[in-house]
């Protein structure tokens, strides 16, 4: 009987690591996550960067035209 006693004391320590294996885990999941939205809005920025750049032009075309 005293074993399984002693089987409880050291059961806690395992659940101690597994409960850092989680943190990391979660601060791993978290960091893959800031770095795919930051990915996402810096290819959103580019896109938007040229739509307006073409925008640009075409307005710079027309009012050449219109002055002529």
């Amino acid at each position: 009987m005293e074993p399984s006693g002693g089987g409880r004391k050291e059961r806690p320590k395992p659940r101690e690591p597994a409960a850092r294996l989680e943190k990391a885990k979660q601060k791993s999941a978290q960091q893959e996550l800031k770095q795919r939205q930051r990915a996402e809005i810096y290819a959103l920025n580019r896109v938007m960067t040229e739509l307006e750049q073409q925008q640009f032009d075409s307005f710079c075309k027309q009012m050449q035209a219109s002055g002529e």
